[in-house]
């Protein structure tokens, strides 16, 4: 039965995406509620800080903060570029005539059938078409940013304050930071092109390689030098 083919599709498929989301669910709890353990909460904590200095000393730091929102905005261009170059790739794959998965067909395990290739695609499509509507949000909040932060806050009558501005700021981040992640999630759905195992091992390891890059790891130093043998001082006398 056809049920069979695709057996391992039905179940490794779900079950690697719900370890991505789990860990992302874990992560946000985390942003929430222990924002200072995170990189994503010490750096929204350091850009609030940034916006409040580039306000407060304007006429001397208006340069440094169109600069920095230049840089940032070409890094959302790019992502955005490449994700819809890559959705109207799937889309002339989809659209074409010529049958993708016959040289696959005794290469790889799980389902090989026509509604099957069209789902992976279109999966595809999707991830990349959130992903270029993520960022193209980003770069609307942080042009936003870009116009407000110079403008002074005596002659906004207290409507245009530092809070305002790091709020859209932290917004176009948040939109940078889901846009990236969906494209970090298209890996393994590109993956199951060749088959749904392969999909569950990007996955488990795009786990713990994530996990390094969003936790800060302090070291302490006081045991690091009792370690070393440095300024170890017994606390008995």
């Amino acid at each position: 039965m056809e049920w069979k083919k695709c057996y391992l599709d039905i179940i490794l498929v779900p079950l690697g995406f719900m370890v991505c989301m789990g860990y992302h669910l874990w992560l946000w709890h985390k942003v929430r509620t222990q924002p200072l353990t995170t990189i994503i909460g010490t750096n929204a904590r350091g850009r609030r800080f940034w916006v409040a200095a580039i306000m407060k000393d304007n006429d001397k730091k208006n340069i440094l903060a169109v600069q920095t929102f230049r840089n940032t905005i070409m890094g959302s261009t790019l992502m955005a570029t490449t994700s819809i170059l890559l959705c109207c790739g799937l889309a002339a794959v989809i659209s074409s005539t010529y049958s993708i998965k016959k040289p696959l067909n005794d290469a790889v395990y799980g389902a090989h059938g026509e509604f099957m290739v069209a789902l992976k695609y279109v999966t595809l499509l999707l991830v990349f078409l959130f992903s270029f509507v993520c960022h193209s949000l980003s770069i609307r909040f942080i042009n936003q940013v870009n116009f407000l932060i110079n403008c002074p806050p005596e002659t906004s009558n207290g409507i245009v304050t530092h809070e305002y501005v790091s709020e859209l700021l932290e917004r176009g981040f948040m939109l940078n930071t889901v846009g990236n992640r969906l494209f970090y999630a298209a890996l393994p759905l590109l993956l199951w092109i060749f088959g749904p195992v392969l999909v569950f091992l990007c996955s488990i390891t795009l786990v713990p390689v994530l996990y390094n890059l969003d936790f800060i790891f302090v070291v302490d130093k006081k045991k690091l030098g009792c370690e070393n043998g440095h300024d170890c001082v017994s606390s008995s006398v």
